[in-house]
């Protein structure tokens, strides 16, 4: 980390909540599709809620609630359904017809949205639809947003890149705050969430590596 970090126990974790952890109810078009779109991908699946469920250590009343659009997920929430249905996360964007179709390119008008307004985060997806082994992001927390109430871990690895504002990453436990310039990497498998403690936006570039399934 860099030497402008402030890492280590800044302040008790957030207390971890149930697996279960109740969504926020706010129903929207975006909401609508996002619902549509994991329910869609659990019946190609061959999944019933339960067996989702089951996989994630999420509530089946609460996959329910996110399917029917009753709910918007947390970041937390999409990744440990992602990893359930064996799908990466960018699956759950917004999907557009692009100005100019490129295989290998994303312009800048093209990137796929993905708006989680109930942690304040929105995604911008700056690699293809093309499925992949790495996941390339744009992200903007809001002052409080978040990955979600507690943490998670998966295969693979995570890294980025701070362009503007405060994130603050934590690892095992353990708070490390990140400045504009400061930049990270951690195996997956570390416990992780994170959050933007401050009252100003934060941007963030964020890739992610699937790992074995």
């Amino acid at each position: 980390m860099s030497g402008r970090s402030s890492a280590g126990r800044a302040g008790a974790a957030p207390g971890p909540e149930a697996l279960g952890e109740p969504p926020v109810a706010i129903a929207d078009d975006g909401d609508q599709r996002l619902g549509e779109t994991i329910r869609l991908m659990r019946q190609r699946a061959g999944l019933s809620i339960q067996e989702v469920a089951k996989r994630t250590g999420l509530s089946s009343g609460m996959i329910s609630q996110v399917e029917r659009a009753l709910a918007t997920p947390s970041v937390r929430t999409l990744r440990l359904l992602s990893i359930a249905l064996g799908v990466p996360i960018s699956y759950f964007f917004e999907e557009h017809e692009p100005v100019s179709p490129a295989r290998y390119i994303v312009r800048k008008n093209d990137r796929r949205l993905l708006r989680l307004t109930a942690s304040g985060v929105v995604k911008e997806a700056l690699t293809p639809a093309e499925k992949g082994e790495i996941e390339f992001y744009e992200l903007t927390l809001n002052p409080g947003g978040s990955s979600g109430s507690d943490f998670v871990r998966h295969t693979g690895e995570k890294a980025g890149y701070v362009l503007a504002g405060k994130l603050r990453l934590w690892l095992d436990h353990e708070a490390h705050v990140l400045e504009p310039g400061d930049s990270f990497r951690f195996p997956s498998t570390v416990p992780h969430m994170f959050d933007n403690p401050t009252q100003q936006v934060a941007r963030v570039i964020w890739v992610t590596t699937l790992g074995p399934r």
